[in-house]
């Protein structure tokens, strides 16, 4: 089966180091025969803020209405991005905001108890770097990791596959970056 995959690169700047290891994946799932498709949210054009909640739906800017379209393409998300104070950039929380709306990511009918998962299917992996050691990260329970599995992911209905935490990714050594963007080459490969 062809796998269809979309990297969605969080760190606003693609010449980062998420950006290097977005890069490794998409090598390595291409080389394993998958299309791939890939969005640098620092090269969208839209407004990141949710001004109305979901009381008023914003119109969706050209490049938002792309990424929906990528999305409901893909049968596998892979989204990569640093954490900063704790938790993703503002820039992909107001991805997430504008982009999984109700009637695209979920269906909640007024009054009712459970919402309809519109994007089922659909599996993801989470690849995050972080400034301090990963099993530090860890011990604070991995909030990015709770927020886009628990949160973001489960309530559109994708089935996450793991989490990468690399770190820390500040003035790592030579031999260290080589060897995580070796490691998600690998991922990419794998398909997972």
């Amino acid at each position: 089966m062809k796998k269809n995959i979309l990297i969605v690169l969080g760190n606003p700047d693609k010449e980062s180091f998420c950006g290097a290891l977005a890069d490794e994946y998409e090598k390595g799932a291409e080389e394993a025969g998958a299309i791939v498709h890939r969005l640098n949210l620092g090269e969208l054009k839209f407004d990141p803020i949710l001004w109305k909640g979901y009381k008023v739906i914003q119109k969706l800017e050209p490049d938002l209405i792309k990424a929906q379209k990528e999305i409901k393409w893909a049968n596998h998300l892979v989204f990569i991005h640093p954490v900063w104070w704790g938790y993703m950039p503002a820039l992909m929380k107001g991805f997430f905001d504008r982009v999984l709306l109700p009637g695209f990511g979920f269906h909640l009918e007024k009054g009712a108890k459970k919402q309809e998962k519109l994007l089922k299917g659909r599996t993801a992996r989470l690849i995050v770097t972080v400034g301090t050691y990963s099993f530090i990260y860890q011990l604070f329970d991995w909030l990015a990791e709770k927020v886009m599995d628990g949160g973001i992911m489960s309530f559109c209905g994708i089935k996450p596959t793991g989490t990468s935490v690399f770190g820390p990714a500040e003035n790592m050594k030579e031999k260290t970056s080589a060897k995580w963007l070796k490691k998600v080459f690998e991922m990419g490969k794998a398909w997972r």
